[in-house]
């Protein structure tokens, strides 16, 4: 009985991951190269995590986003942030019915399971603060009462490098809550021509077909937890994580100076989370070291602060964490 329900786990899992895999060519019939954004994006979604995505204006962040919803089939809502943004626009409000001789909840588009903000940089405090409760209680208060968003909710942001013109630096309390801060690169020359024949093409269509409903991402979530991971690389996790904090007991005396502030305990937890699903993608039940591996620079990049000695030398957070990376060693 018990090889038989086995047997029977599975038979699902291998359905749930061929599902996996045709979400990945949907996506592709719209969106040319990016796997690494679009494989991220996937992480967040199966691991309940909310993911920042970073780039210059033109490499198909929104594109990608919105087309994960149609292939998702869940409630999707796109906030375009702009400096003159109030958190009513994203909340919702209370408007006086005349009618009725009361007033009633108008509800904003933050109650939705798929929210791009776009270009999530570009809003004052107040709307920052707004999203805030509803990324991490998964609720919003409107007037007295407090309304729970629906499952699954997940907030996939899109920002420009803080650099250009008109744009905000995000709160670090926010920025920790986001599990991933994914950078987008420009394409690759064949994949740039792709995208110049595609988009030039005035018959290309952008309709793909749902090929997740919100009860196989369950099933994909309890999969995942399912997914095991032993002591030796809680234990790496737990080292890596402790490197940022204190670089010069892992022999990083170069990288200490440089290291203002280490990675938050959400990072150990993400990074758990992440490889989990790592893991699941690639057809195992269980982690491997190279699964946390490649999950870290996405989970530490916005963790780790800078001193302004790093940036009078040119030293970036990817190149403190490849130095953590090469001196951590695997625990046995």
């Amino acid at each position: 009985m018990i090889e038989l329900q086995k047997e029977e786990n599975a038979d699902k899992t291998s359905v749930l991951q061929d599902k996996i895999k045709k979400v990945f060519a949907e996506i592709g019939k719209v969106v040319v190269g990016q796997e690494h954004m679009i494989n991220r994006l996937l992480v967040g979604l199966f691991s309940n995590g909310h993911i920042l995505l970073e780039g210059v204006p033109g490499i198909a962040k929104t594109l990608t986003v919105s087309t994960l919803a149609k292939v998702l089939h869940l409630d999707f809502q796109r906030i375009q942030f702009t400096p003159d943004l109030l958190p009513a626009d994203l909340v919702g409000t209370m408007i006086y019915n005349q009618k009725e001789g009361s007033f009633e909840v108008k509800k904003g588009p933050v109650f939705a399971n798929l929210i791009l903000a776009d270009e999530v940089n570009r809003s004052p405090a107040k709307v920052q603060s707004a999203l805030l409760e509803s990324m991490q209680e998964k609720q919003v208060t409107i007037g007295e009462t407090t309304y729970p968003l629906d499952r699954p909710f997940l907030v996939l942001a899109t920002q420009n490098p803080v650099d250009q013109e008109g744009t905000y630096p995000l709160p670090e309390a926010q920025i920790d809550r986001f599990m991933m801060k994914v950078h987008v690169d420009y394409p690759s020359k064949a994949e740039e021509l792709e995208v110049m024949r595609r988009m030039s093409n005035l018959t290309f269509s952008s309709e793909v077909n749902t090929i997740l409903t919100k009860e196989d991402i369950f099933e994909i979530r309890e999969a995942v937890n399912q997914v095991s991971l032993n002591e030796s690389i809680e234990n790496y996790i737990i080292e890596l994580v402790y490197a940022t904090r204190e670089p010069a007991s892992y022999g990083l005396d170069n990288e200490a100076q440089y290291i203002q502030f280490g990675a938050s305990p959400r990072a150990t937890i993400n990074m758990n989370l992440a490889a989990k699903v790592v893991a699941f993608f690639n057809k195992r039940n269980y982690v491997l070291p190279e699964d946390v591996k490649e999950v870290a620079p996405d989970i530490l990049n916005h963790r780790i602060i800078l001193n302004y000695e790093a940036e009078a030398d040119g030293v970036t957070t990817h190149d403190v964490i490849d130095a953590i990376l090469h001196k951590v060693p695997i625990s046995n």
